[in-house]
Formats: structure tokens, C-alpha cells, sequence
């Protein structure tokens, strides 16, 4: 194996030193970061009707059409590019907070009016693969071009390259490679393991590589989880309750929390209010809380390291 993905692929148990971190905060004095992230995927998904060869599988319901086009599963997705995209969006530009869009190539190219609200509202792109797939099972050659196709495609038609990147599931062993050999690339959020960034050397001499922690639980996709959320107020219930225990947490040392979002599920009418009141939360928390962009948590995660080394 290459030395990089050696390094990029060990697992990680030791536990953090929050003593070392105790003075530090976020830009503003916050101790705690928010990290809003709307997934734009709606035309990436797999599906036959668009020369794939295969379906997606899961959408409001599970199941997969074997053998022939899924216009069920065509249009619940396109819900999301059509009505729940601005339902979300809207909300975030009446309320001035700055927004990360997870966004696959292909799904990009079809709605190229989010790249237009990106550099209108300084919404971050963030690359998420070409077609709405894992890239575990891919050999090195297709997930280059994945990679290569997404940042062509967030560059020209939002003006400027991603800065992070996020795989659907898991990673494979040499995305962190490909990555640092494509160039221009701050972070990634393929890690689910904390509540905190943490800086990863590449062993190759290059800057440091910022791996910033996502999550599946403090998530509307939890919608679609059988015994998950149900009611809006079950998705603003968890979230907050997470928020409270972060914001006690971040009094000694600083936390950050991840809240990921999908346009056709929380963007559902019967939904949306989970997202209302999870604002209204957060505008009441003030500047006890910091909301931003994935890019900015990985910039001000590295100025801090340096600034206690």
C-alpha cells in the first residue's frame, strides 16, 4: 500500500487531549460550531432511466426496480431539486447563516441554479462524488474520474474549485490519496468518529489534511429509518437535545456538531418545521454558538492547531 494511504487509513481509538484544548474557541468566542450541510443529490442518483445500470433503492419508501426505468424513484427525487431545494434554502438566506452544499457532480450539472445561490449567498460547495455512489468497490482509475468530473464541474459553474470532500457511505482505502494528488483540497468529512476535527498528516511533506467529523444520527435522513424521526419536532427534538449537551461540553473545551439535511426530506411541508425550530434555536443561543461553513470550521480548526503547537 502507498505510505499515504497507510497513514490516511489508520483507525484512530486514543482519546483526545481536551486539556490541550481547553482555552481554544471558534471565531467569535464560540465554543461550539455548527455545521449546517444540504445534500444536493437529486439527478445523481443511480437510476436506468438515466443510462445507470442500476436503480437507487431507497427514497421515500425501499424498493428496488431490477431491469427497467423507476419513474417512482425518478420523481420523489426530483421533489427535492423542484419544491424542497428553495423551501430549505430560502430559510437559511432570510436568516444569514451560511450553509455547506454536499454536491454530486451529475446533480449539479441539472441544477446549476444552486451553484448561482452559491456564489450569490456564499454558500460552500463541497465535492460528493459524480453519481450518488460509494466509491469503496471502485478500483483507483474510476474514483479519480469521479473526483476529476465533480471538481471540473463545481468549478465552472460556481467559479471556484471545492475545498472539501465528502463520499456517500464509506471512503475507499485510496480517496485520501487521490485527493491530496488532485491538489487544492482542505478537508474531508468521511469520519464519523468524534466530536471534534482533527489534523492528519499525509507523511508526504504537504500541508496538513483536516478530517472533519460527520454524522448520521443528528440527521433528517433519519426519516427514512424505520423506529427513526416521524413527527418535524422528533428531527428538532434530537438535534437540539445535541446542541444542549455540545454547548455544556464546549464550556471546558470546544465541540462542533454537524446537522446534514436533503432537500426531498426535510424539504417535505410536513417536515420543514423541524428545521424552523432548530433555527429558532439556534438564533436564541446567539453567540454561544457558531454556524459555519465546513471550510471555514477546517481553516480555523488549522489556525488553532498551529497557534497551540
Amino acid at each position: 500500500m502507498n505510505p499515504i494511504d497507510t497513514l490516511a487509513n489508520a483507525r484512530h481509538f486514543e482519546p483526545r487531549s481536551d486539556a490541550r484544548l481547553g482555552g481554544h474557541r471558534w471565531p467569535g468566542g464560540a465554543g461550539l460550531a455548527l455545521s449546517f450541510v444540504l445534500n444536493i443529490e437529486e439527478g445523481a442518483e443511480l437510476a436506468i432511466a438515466d443510462g445507470d445500470e442500476l436503480n437507487e433503492a431507497v427514497h421515500e419508501i425501499t424498493n428496488r426496480l431490477d431491469g427497467m426505468p423507476d419513474y417512482c424513484l425518478g420523481t420523489h427525487f426530483e421533489y427535492g431539486a423542484r419544491a424542497g431545494y428553495r423551501r430549505i434554502v430560502q430559510r437559511f438566506i432570510d436568516a444569514g447563516l451560511p450553509l455547506t452544499l454536499n454536491v454530486c457532480g451529475r446533480a449539479l450539472e441539472r441544477t446549476p441554479w444552486v451553484a448561482d445561490d452559491a456564489r450569490r449567498h456564499g454558500f460552500e460547495l463541497c465535492g460528493h462524488g459524480w453519481r450518488w455512489e460509494s466509491p469503496a468497490g471502485m478500483d483507483e482509475a474510476t474514483e479519480r474520474d469521479s473526483i476529476e468530473r465533480t471538481v471540473a464541474t463545481i468549478t465552472r459553474l460556481a467559479g471556484r474549485a471545492p475545498a472539501g470532500w465528502h463520499c456517500k457511505g464509506s471512503r475507499s482505502p485510496h480517496t485520501r490519496r487521490l485527493l491530496r494528488e488532485r491538489g487544492g483540497f482542505v478537508y474531508d468529512s468521511d469520519d464519523y468518529g468524534d466530536d471534534l476535527p482533527r489534523l492528519l498528516d499525509l507523511g508526504d511533506g504537504g500541508p496538513p489534511h483536516v478530517v472533519l467529523p460527520y454524522g448520521f444520527d443528528t440527521n433528517d435522513m433519519r426519516f427514512f429509518d424505520r423506529g427513526g424521526f416521524v413527527r418535524a419536532a422528533d428531527f428538532s427534538g434530537y438535534v437540539g437535545d445535541a446542541i444542549e449537551a455540545l454547548l455544556a461540553e464546549s464550556r471546558q473545551a470546544p465541540r462542533m456538531l454537524t446537522i446534514g439535511l436533503h432537500t426531498r426530506i426535510i424539504g417535505r411541508p410536513g417536515r420543514i418545521a423541524g428545521l424552523d425550530a432548530l433555527l429558532r434555536q439556534v438564533q436564541r443561543l446567539g453567540d454561544s454558538v457558531n454556524v459555519m461553513t465546513r471550510e471555514a470550521i477546517a481553516r480555523a480548526w488549522i489556525d488553532a492547531m498551529d497557534s497551540t503547537t
